[in-house]
């Protein structure tokens, strides 16, 4: 949890806490009430995060993605249609396809952007194959164009 949220539900219980004392035992100082409020509140925070803690171990629920650079794509292709191709191999966190600054025309490449671990599978899976008409080029969008030297 972030430090800023943490600090507003401490706040809102603490003076919860206190307005509900007060209420249920108007015999207790204003002071006494906040000071019981604050208490019962870092103990709920404290049972709250120990068991976000044990719910999400750290290191787990984070998802690395890559980004992929898609090629020759026929220039009707749209964002969710490429979304919709490469979910077919993984998880899609984003498309987006280039178009031309001057005319909006779209330019027949884009990036996708999908989990790391189904990546290296949609990359294989779809170089060279045909779609729509197209024999599309897909590769990692870091990785420098192959030539080949003589």
């Amino acid at each position: 949890m972030r430090p800023t949220i943490s600090l507003l539900i401490t706040a809102v219980l603490a003076v919860g806490g206190a307005l509900l004392l007060d209420i249920s035992n108007p015999t207790l100082t204003p002071a006494y009430s906040f000071a019981l409020g604050s208490v019962t509140t870092g103990i709920l925070l404290t049972l709250m995060v120990t068991k976000l803690q044990e719910t999400y171990p750290s290191g787990t629920g984070v998802v690395h993605s890559k980004t992929i650079y898609v090629g020759n794509l026929p220039y009707r292709a749209n964002e969710s249609d490429v979304k919709e191709l490469f979910a077919q191999h993984g998880e899609v966190f984003a498309v987006r396809l280039m178009k031309d600054k001057r005319t909006g025309k779209r330019r027949g490449f884009g990036f996708v952007v999908m989990a790391a671990e189904q990546a290296p599978t949609a990359i294989e899976t779809l170089n060279n194959s045909e779609y729509g008409d197209r024999t599309l080029k897909v590769r990692e969008a870091n990785d420098p164009r192959k030539t080949e030297r003589a």
